[in-house]
Order: structure tokens, then C-alpha cells, then sequence
């Protein structure tokens, strides 16, 4: 009995290898055209990381005309969640984020080179262990998990490197004949690959982003299939990158280490390994240590939580992509009006060192990108989150009409408005142009310079009697408030007061000031001359009328 009968008696149903090399050709792509996947498991919510990874993996296909693709790692079962899937597909739909080909809901799929999901392809595991065992280079390992507890016990008394590897490979050198007599017999058993490394030697190897690398050779006789038949994650993945001719993998750094292991298993395999890039995770600044995001103590390293804030993707798209290429920040300053399509990502300028999250700068983008949405786009989107998220916001936009006309203040010219971040700002910002929200409770009047409660009464009672008209334009109406400032003793120019003080009892701007509170409870809104047009006579004088009543109260 030879390996061949071995593998045939473990694997009798399995096709040769021959049967998916022609099923699963080389793609017809331009040169240099990359292909790479974002590979999660369905094990709970997305990670930023997860996010930024599949970014950049769809940036460098869309550069190249290469090919993206979604894979489901599910072959750890017992750590699956229901609707794993959906939720990955959804939060890559939610960041625009569109793969060529995978997995599109739980069950359904698009592209040539499916399964797309790990659990549907053990067939093609199994054909390609079986050529492994018929080689010579995999066998099948009878230790039960308690032997090799006591294994991994006596290396650790001993002090020695644990694992299943050397001397310690029990069933590494049984015969054909005892393996074949323990199967027939009905002993339980695994599959292992058998490495020819050893951990005196080194490799070499280029990482995209890293540079270059060396490494022990790996020398663990690792499981590739599991006792319920399904591969182990470092065994499907090389078949999986191999069959769906994937060229560059694209991943985090925490799998550097595995690089010697899965560059073995290609070559054994026969396969031209892909090219590897390990990104630098996301940090967070933690009582001045960094440390990664992590699932369990941040709420920002769901991606869901973006959405639920109300950050646009495109916001934190641009953000990630300044993490991932620090010029990306000064192309934008000097190309404001193109989309971040237009930007060419250098996989190769990636950091080595992983960046710290900077929640005000991400939110600081999200003014940033709002400012540049027109009124429609800004509705469109802020009435979308609020349906989901917010339903007092709901129906203060309910009327679209007056929502445009209070959207479209300061917006479209070369300074627009940057107030708001994210969409759940939006009810906190425009509130104050909603009589319903705006007289619901007392209000606070922060007027500042001017405090006298006579001088504030007359400045607003003026105001409206000789110096309000509906149809000026702006510069007659901002002369109409400097005329007011100066019939009541303040400087009509800011510059003015300043070089005569002792003058004036302040100057325009704090006048301007008195009538900006009153009118909206606030010291900083956007434009008051389009906010006075939006409200009208009729609501700017019981908005003052109130502001009287709430100081003399």
C-alpha cells in the first residue's frame, strides 16, 4: 500500500485537482490588474479595520481594472452568528463599497469563481488534502485532543516551544500500512500537513507594506482538516487565493507571522503564492498608551455605530483613506470639488505603524464633506437617517420645501456653513428654525456684550418698527442694522470702535448679536440675514416678543 491508496481509502469521492485547475482558469485581465478579496468571518459585527481594509482593496482593483471579491470564512461554525452575512454584505452596502463578485445576501452570489462561502467548497478541500496525502506531504493524525493537551503540558514544563512538530508529531511517522489499519478500524482522526521546514533556517520575503522580512521557517505539522471534515482557515485560504487567482492578499498585521506557514503551504501545493500586504490596525489613544480598537471596550469600532451616528460614508471614507495615504489630505485641499475616486491610493506609502483614531478629525471631515452637498442631497440623507434613527427629526422634515430653505442657508458659495458633522446633528442645528421646537421650553439668552434688559428691548422693539424690510437685499439690510447701531450710540464699524472705545457703548456686531439670540437662542447660527428671510416679519416679532417676556420673567 502506497500514499496514493491512503488517500483514496481517507478521500474516495474526491476529484483530482486537474478537474478544478480547468474549472477555475486564470482571469482574463489587463497586466498588472489586481485581484483581491476582503475574507471576514460571519462571527459578529464588522470591524473599522474590516472596513478600511476593504477600501483599500477596493481602491487598488478600481485603479488597476482588477477584480474585488467577498468571501465568507465560515468554516469555524461553532463562532457563527445568524445573519453574519447579511450583516457584513449590508455594512459594505452602507459604505458604498460594492463587490465584483461574492456573496450578495445569506444564501445568494455573484461571479464565476464561487462557492464564495468556505463551507460549500469542502469538496474542493478535500481533493486538494487528498493530493497532499497522496504526495506524501499530509497524513492523518489519531491523537485525541487530550493527548495533544498532554504534549502542549510536558513542552510547557519543559520550557520548549509548543506545538505539533519533531519529536512530537506522534503519528507524523507511522507507516501507510498503520494508518490505513487505524482507519479501517474506525479510530478518529484528522488531517495534518506535514512541513518539511525547519526552524533553524530562515525565509525571506517582501511585504507590500512592511518591506522586507525574515522569518524561522515554519515547522508545525498544522491540522488543514478538521474532524467534521472542513478545512482549518490557513489550509482553505491558499486554495481558495489560489483558485480565485487572487494576486495581492490584503489583511492585517497580526497575520505576519503566519506568512512562513502559508507561504509553505502554497509551494507544497504547487501554487504561485499571492503578494501580501499587512496593514497597520487602527489604534486608540487609552490614558496615553495605544492599543488597537477593540470590539469590546469601543463603541467606534463597529462600523455599525457610523451609521447609527449619522457620519456620512463618504466622510469616513476620506478620513480612512488619510490613514492610508497622508497626502490624501492635501489632494483634497487642492481638488475640493473632485470625488475621492479620482485619488490614486500608493499601496506601497502605507505606514508601517498603525494610525490613532482621531473621532474629531473624522468628525471635522464630516463638516467638511456636508458643506459640499447641496440642500437636496443634505435633506435626502439627513430625512433617510432620521427615518431609521430619529422621529421627532422625522417629522420637523416632513415638509421638504421649508426643510430646502433651511438647508440651502449658506450653502453653494465659497465659504459654506460647517455646522454640521453627522446627521444626527441635524435636529440639534436647525431646531431653532422650527417654532414648534423653538418655543417648547424656555430658552437661555446668551446676548453677551449688551446686557441691559432696556437696551435689549429697545434694540429689538427698533428694530422692527424703522429698520425691518422683507425685500431688502443683504447689504441694505446689514446697512439698515448699522444705521440702528448708530442711532442708539454703538459704532456702525467694528474697526471704528476699536480706535475709539470710550466713544461707544459697543459696536455693530454686538447689536448684530441682540438680534441673532433673540431670534434664534444662539450665538452662532449661519447666515442671519437668510435666516431672518426663511422666518418672515410676522415670526421674527413673536420670537421677540418672547425673548422680552423670557428676561423680564
Amino acid at each position: 500500500m502506497d500514499y496514493k491508496d491512503l488517500a483514496n481509502l481517507i478521500f474516495p469521492e474526491a476529484k483530482e485537482i486537474a478537474y478544478y485547475e480547468e474549472k477555475y482558469p486564470e482571469r482574463n485581465l489587463e497586466s498588472g490588474a489586481i485581484v483581491t478579496r476582503f475574507a471576514p468571518s460571519p462571527t459578529g459585527f464588522v470591524h473599522i479595520g474590516g472596513l478600511y481594509q476593504s477600501l483599500i482593496a477596493r481602491k487598488l482593483t478600481e485603479q488597476t481594472k482588477g477584480v474585488f471579491f467577498l468571501r465568507i470564512e465560515d468554516t469555524d461554525q461553532k463562532r457563527e452568528v445568524e445573519n453574519g452575512i447579511t450583516g457584513i454584505v449590508n455594512a459594505l452596502k452602507d459604505f458604498v463599497i460594492v463587490p465584483d463578485e461574492g456573496m450578495v445576501s445569506e444564501t445568494e452570489e455573484k461571479g464565476n469563481y464561487g462557492p464564495y462561502k468556505q463551507s460549500l467548497r469542502k469538496e474542493i478541500y478535500q481533493a486538494y488534502a487528498k493530493y497532499l496525502i497522496g504526495q506524501g506531504k499530509a497524513y492523518p493524525c489519531f491523537c485525541t485532543p487530550e493527548e495533544v493537551e498532554e504534549i502542549r503540558n510536558k513542552q510547557e514544563n519543559a520550557k520548549i516551544r509548543p506545538g505539533y512538530y519533531g519529536v512530537w508529531a506522534k503519528c507524523r511517522n507511522h507507516t501507510v500500512e498503520e494508518m490505513a489499519k487505524k482507519i479501517e478500524n474506525g479510530d478518529s482522526y484528522i488531517i495534518r500537513f506535514k512541513s518539511p521546514g525547519r526552524e533553524d533556517r530562515k525565509i525571506k520575503h517582501h511585504d507590500v507594506i512592511k518591506g522586507n522580512v525574515d522569518f524561522p521557517e515554519n515547522d508545525q505539522d498544522i491540522v488543514i482538516i478538521k474532524a467534521d471534515g472542513l478545512p482549518t482557515y490557513h489550509f482553505a485560504h491558499a486554495i481558495d487565493d489560489h483558485l480565485m487567482r487572487t494576486t495581492h492578499v490584503i489583511r492585517g498585521d497580526e497575520w505576519l507571522s503566519s506568512v512562513p506557514l502559508h507561504l509553505q503551504l502554497f509551494h507544497e501545493l504547487g501554487f504561485k503564492a499571492p503578494k501580501y500586504a499587512h496593514i497597520a490596525p487602527i489604534m486608540k489613544n487609552d490614558n496615553g498608551n495605544k492599543r488597537k480598537l477593540s470590539k469590546r471596550k469601543d463603541a467606534e469600532a463597529a462600523v455599525s455605530y457610523y451609521e447609527e451616528e449619522g457620519i456620512p460614508e463618504e466622510a469616513v471614507k476620506e478620513y480612512l483613506l488619510n490613514i492610508a495615504n497622508s497626502n490624501f489630505e492635501n489632494w483634497r485641499r487642492a481638488n475640493p470639488d473632485k470625488t475621492m475616486d479620482e485619488f490614486e491610493l500608493q499601496i506601497n506609502k502605507m505606514s508601517v505603524s498603525g494610525a490613532l483614531f482621531d473621532m474629531v478629525k473624522l468628525l471635522d471631515v464630516g463638516k467638511t464633506v456636508i458643506s459640499r452637498m447641496t440642500a437636496e442631497k443634505v435633506y435626502e440623507e439627513a430625512f433617510h437617517w432620521a427615518q431609521k434613527h430619529d422621529e421627532e427629526l422625522t417629522k420637523m422634515l416632513e415638509d421638504k420645501e421649508y426643510a430646502l430653505k433651511v438647508f440651502g442657508i449658506e450653502r453653494g458659495n465659497k465659504k459654506p456653513r460647517k455646522d454640521i458633522a453627522k446627521w444626527s446633528d441635524v435636529k440639534e442645528n436647525i431646531g431653532y428654525m422650527y417654532d414648534e421646537k423653538f418655543y417648547e421650553e424656555s430658552q437661555e439668552y446668551p446676548y453677551q456684550v449688551i446686557q441691559e434688559k432696556e437696551e435689549i428691548k429697545k434694540i429689538l422693539t427698533l428694530y422692527l418698527e424703522k429698520y425691518y424690510e422683507e425685500a431688502n437685499d443683504k447689504q441694505t439690510w446689514f446697512d439698515n442694522i448699522k444705521e440702528l447701531a448708530g442711532e442708539m450710540g454703538y459704532a456702525k464699524e467694528v474697526k471704528e470702535f476699536k480706535a475709539n472705545s470710550d466713544q461707544y457703548k459697543a459696536h455693530v456686531g454686538d447689536v448684530s448679536t441682540v438680534l441673532r439670540v433673540a431670534l434664534t437662542a444662539r450665538t452662532n447660527t449661519p447666515d442671519m440675514y437668510e435666516i431672518m428671510q426663511i422666518l418672515g416679519k410676522d415670526r421674527i416679532a413673536k420670537r421677540f416678543e418672547k425673548a422680552i417676556e423670557e428676561m423680564e420673567s
